[in-house]
């Protein structure tokens, strides 16, 4: 071995160098998510409870838009043998002003662990959970008891909801919602149905705190530093003022960074920008690879976990396309200063501006389409008006008005401030409702995923021809999209919510409750953009009030599903007989071993096992939340394995071949 090595260090340094970085990197990174996941993690609550909960408060975020406040506490829980950290929601009415950071509460509350995936590949809240310390989520019974007040008030946090009371109150509606996002980065005020038409018009970068806000806050405090110091001809003849404002706007950057929560994106964008100010006082290229990699460095360091969220991956992304877009000879050649007039000078940077929103949003389609299943197709467009409304009118406008509100004169600045992010959500809105704004697919295989990033990598990181040969990987990942199909059918972790893709792009769902977070996951895993209809109207349906049988035809064959839709008791012999006729049976309850179906019984016994399915009946293929998950300690379902056998071909069962046994209702 030793002799290869010394053969491939003749022949190939390089090559053997990388070689053994990379794997050095990737066991100093195994190392560092392990060390983070034994430090931050703690085990959830074994299961539900009604308890009182005695806690410290350490984090508050008020939500209007969905009327609520989130409490996060450091709690004790009656009936539990350990401290644990709990997020608890209180409804805004019951709210109080002493119930803030530091202050100890008793609360009466409804608990759970933190929730795994409800279908397989969706969002995995138990692992952010995990890596935030919380043991348990809830919802308070009533008003909370105040124990103890908060001896605080300086706190940054407290600042931080100050300034978001002082903007929503000049400010009101979504205007004053994104208006406080812009200060502090508080997003709570904002309506779902305005996030969701700036989400699908790729314009959410600009309500999160990050790259944009950032940059135009330095730059801000850079440019404003060396004007006013400029004025005093004694001080700028001895002192390096560049110097100097790259100082300032480092502190500046730093003091919003913090201010607006120190989000991974946000300090992301913070190092980056502090970066590029020392590489302008020392003379150097801001504008390189070498510093998305220190600020990636440091991330990875502190937040580990974050690279496998949407988050890091579309933030870095960007920046790394913006780097490689604008490092490349013809970018270069194009924007290069030359003597033309102001509207040619106007137009080309008009261009680059498109050209960078497009390069963007192909870059970023990809991780869209894995984590939420889901993309923009004009963003690209949006971002060029967007973008400079936001930088150059929207923030500058409400930092004038906070500067003027030291004096009481900052309501005609405001009232701009609110036209200008008037325009911005009438962008959105536009955008987002014109036909095919977006993209909707089932979940991408990981597979897929990896191409794109390795392909994205490689045209990103190589210059010259050499980097074309990235266009490959992305080739053919494209075309594993094409052979990407929705689940015939989608079943949650619970049985209770079942959903059937039908012809063209309908979607049937079994029960229609007043939760729109599970009608959302099962859309988006299924690829369907429209409502979904209720299966007993979908053809093929025979239900009654306990049960649905509904007939598909796939691959060739008809395949016969049989589910519960009550909990009441039934005639074992006629269930019997229902399920052996049928080749799926679902439900959300224990099923008796008397109920055997030619494939698969979904019932809780199994689902507790196997958590959500995602079923394709053509290729006869069964993925279920367990398949999926490890050993980790936010998984319940890691490590076990359902086994299921092959369909085989008997009758089909209909609804009235189950019957309630009314008189035996409990």
């Amino acid at each position: 071995m030793l002799a290869c090595e010394g053969a491939l260090a003749g022949k190939y340094p390089v090559l053997l160098g990388a070689t053994m970085g990379l794997a050095v990197m990737a066991a100093a990174g195994c190392a560092t998510i392990w060390t983070k996941s034994a430090l931050a993690g703690v085990q959830p609550l074994p299961g539900r409870m009604v308890t009182t909960v005695l806690g410290r408060i350490v984090d508050r975020q008020v939500q209007p838009a969905h009327e609520r406040v989130r409490l996060v506490l450091d709690a004790r829980i009656d009936g539990v043998d350990r401290a644990a950290r709990v997020r608890i929601n209180l409804l805004q009415k019951l709210d109080a002003p002493d119930y803030r950071e530091g202050a100890v509460i008793r609360v009466k509350a409804r608990l759970m662990p933190p929730a795994g995936p409800m279908l397989p590949g969706a969002y995995d809240f138990a692992r952010t959970a995990w890596f935030r310390g919380w043991a348990a989520t809830g919802s308070a019974l009533g008003r909370p008891t105040l124990v103890k007040s908060s001896r605080g008030g300086g706190t940054m946090r407290a600042l931080q909801h100050a300034l978001s009371r002082h903007v929503r109150a000049h400010l009101g509606g979504t205007p004053g919602a994104i208006a406080a996002a812009f200060a502090s980065g508080d997003r709570g005020g904002i309506r779902k149905a305005d996030e969701d038409a700036m989400r699908d018009a790729g314009l959410t970068h600009l309500l999160s705190i990050s790259g944009l806000h950032v940059s135009a806050v330095i730059a801000a405090a850079y440019f404003l530093t060396v004007r006013l110091l400029a004025l005093w001809p004694a001080l700028a003849l001895r002192v390096r003022l560049p110097l100097v404002a790259a100082g300032a706007g480092a502190v500046t950057g730093i003091f919003y960074t913090l201010l607006t929560g120190a989000q991974v994106p946000t300090v992301r964008s913070c190092i980056g920008a502090v970066l590029v100010l020392g590489a302008l006082a020392l003379g150097r290229d801001p504008l390189s690879m070498r510093l998305v990699a220190a600020a990636a460095l440091f991330v990875m360091a502190f937040w580990p976990e974050a690279v496998a969220g949407p988050s890091f991956q579309l933030s870095f992304a960007a920046v790394i396309a913006i780097v490689a877009l604008h490092s490349s000879a013809p970018m270069k050649a194009f924007a290069a200063p030359r003597e033309e007039g102001p509207v040619r000078r106007l137009a080309r940077g008009a261009a680059v501006l498109l050209a960078t929103g497009v390069v963007i949003e192909l870059v970023l389609m990809p991780i869209g389409l894995f984590h939420f299943h889901r993309a923009g197709v004009y963003g690209a467009l949006a971002n060029v008006i967007a973008i400079p409304l936001t930088t150059f009118v929207s923030m500058p406008l409400i930092a004038v008005a906070l500067v003027l509100d030291l004096a009481h004169i900052g309501a005609p600045v405001w009232w701009l401030a609110g036209q200008s992010l008037d325009l911005l959500i009438a962008i959105a809105r536009f955008t987002a409702s014109r036909p095919g704004a977006v993209t909707l697919m089932p979940a991408m295989g990981g597979a897929a995923f990896a191409l794109f990033v390795g392909g994205g990598l490689w045209l990103a990181l190589w210059s010259g021809r050499v980097r074309l040969a990235g266009l490959v990987p992305i080739g053919l990942g494209v075309a594993g999209l094409a052979f990407v199909k929705p689940p015939d059918v989608l079943v949650t972790g619970d049985g209770r919510n079942v959903a059937i893709a039908g012809a063209g792009h309908d979607l049937f769902i079994l029960r229609e409750g007043r939760s729109s977070y599970t009608r959302d996951n099962l859309k988006e895993m299924a690829g369907r953009a429209g409502e979904p209809a209720p299966v007993a109207g979908s053809p093929g349906a025979r239900c009654s009030p306990d049960f649905c049988s509904v007939t598909i035809r796939r691959g060739g064959r008809n395949w016969h599903l049989l589910m519960a839709r009550s909990r009441y008791r039934v005639d074992a012999l006629a269930l019997a007989a229902a399920c052996e006729r049928a080749d799926i049976v679902i439900a959300d309850r224990w099923l008796p071993s008397s109920c055997r179906p030619r494939w698969i019984k979904a019932d809780r016994r199994f689902l507790e096992r196997a958590g959500g399915l995602s079923i394709d009946l053509e290729s006869r293929r069964v993925t279920s939340v367990a398949s999926q998950q490890g050993r980790h300690g936010w998984e319940r379902l890691g490590g076990q394995r359902t086994y299921i056998k092959r369909p085989t071909t008997r009758p089909a069962p209909t609804a009235t071949d189950v019957k309630p046994a009314s008189a035996n209702v409990p």
